[in-house]
């Protein structure tokens, strides 16, 4: 057993793929009209082919039980790319205790998307900033092993 694909359920696929190639970079890499699979491995499936395959028609959006999590090694463009998107934010751009900024935003589906600084490169920006490797170690509650491993 292995797992494959996460899929998300879309109203209008077309509306999706754009908002998933122009907010977070993804291009298609398989089409099969009513299924898409984007760069990453993410696949979106059409409502209503999905609701037939599961004979089920009531499905619904924005429930908030998961999310599609990301990293961007350059989150300060990030930041500020997404300032040109009427995007509806889960909430803004913080900073989690272990240093790693990370902003939560909806898709057009109200599916919930985060997108995480890489958390290398929030290793490399403490030790840039002048911490030794023990005090990053401390300040991310990670292993050493784990700051020197980013110092490679």
């Amino acid at each position: 057993m292995k797992l494959k694909n996460p899929l998300l359920v879309v109203s209008d696929i077309e509306r999706s793929v754009e908002f998933y190639k122009e907010v977070l970079g993804l291009h298609k890499i398989m089409d099969f009209g009513a299924n898409v699979t984007l760069t990453g491995g993410l696949c979106l499936q059409s409502l209503d082919s999905w609701t037939e395959f599961i004979d089920n028609k009531n499905t619904t959006f924005e429930n908030n039980s998961f999310e599609i999590y990301f990293e961007e090694e350059d989150f300060d463009s990030f930041s500020e790319k997404i300032k040109k998107f009427d995007l509806k934010f889960v909430h803004p751009i913080k900073e989690h205790s272990w240093g790693q900024r990370v902003v939560r935003f909806y898709d057009p589906d109200m599916h919930i998307i985060e997108v995480g600084e890489d958390i290398k490169t929030v290793c490399k920006r403490f030790l840039a900033e002048g911490m030794t490797p023990k005090q990053v170690a401390e300040r991310m509650d990670v292993p050493p092993e784990f700051v020197y491993s980013c110092i490679q």
